[in-house]
């Protein structure tokens, strides 16, 4: 089941919150202990969530062979079900919304590799999510390009250390070709970040996974 509610306080631990609707029935039929929170602060997609929408939408339309209007309806339909949102109009739909929206289709061209016309770092509209997926899809976070895993300040291994046998758990990283895993070496990382506006991802263990990275 999902609902809407009103925030009613936060004292920097504890939230508290007043549900829109009736939810009685569900709490006692399922004995839910755990709830999901999507904070949405009301504003609404904005010109340029809309444009890198469409932009992502004609670019699968171009590599699957279909129209863009049904990869449309195709995306936002699977996006729903995944997501558990409701039906949303990219006219006039949450920025929060969009923004996922967003990154769903992103998700589809880094696990697809489909070429778009533009970088996907600037269709981005989730840095953050987005830079976790490049590592998850061994994709450049720049390019796009197969990637190998850069190890950021802090996190490299000693001199003679084997890094398949040390644990990666929590560890900071990025994933770069090798074009620009050899620019951020050579320009230096902090300088790198900047001129790209990337920054490392803290892995977890499903990242540590699909990199087969040791826990």
């Amino acid at each position: 089941m999902i609902t809407t509610a009103k925030i009613l306080d936060y004292d920097g631990d504890c939230l508290t919150i007043r549900p829109d609707g009736y939810i009685d029935a569900e709490l006692l039929r399922k004995a839910v202990d755990r709830v999901e929170i999507r904070l949405v602060d009301g504003r609404t997609i904005t010109a340029e969530q809309r444009k890198k929408a469409y932009a992502l939408i004609n670019d699968i339309a171009r590599w699957s062979g279909h129209l863009p209007e049904e990869i449309k309806a195709y995306s936002k339909a699977a996006f729903q079900a995944e997501s558990g949102e409701e039906g949303f109009s990219l006219g006039s739909c949450t920025i929060t919304t969009a923004r996922e929206y967003i990154t769903y289709l992103i998700d589809f061209c880094l696990r697809n590799e489909v070429p778009c016309m533009d970088l996907l770092l600037n269709r981005t509209d989730d840095i953050g999510r987005y830079l976790y997926l490049c590592l998850k899809y061994r994709r450049c976070a720049i390019c796009g390009r197969a990637a190998d895993f850069h190890h950021c300040e802090g996190s490299r291994p000693g001199m003679g250390a084997d890094r398949e046998e040390l644990p990666s758990l929590g560890i900071m990283g990025m994933a770069l070709c090798r074009v620009h895993h050899g620019e951020c070496h050579t320009i230096g990382e902090s300088t790198f970040n900047q001129k790209y506006h990337v920054y490392g991802t803290k892995l977890d263990k499903h990242l540590c996974e699909c990199l087969g990275l040791k826990i």
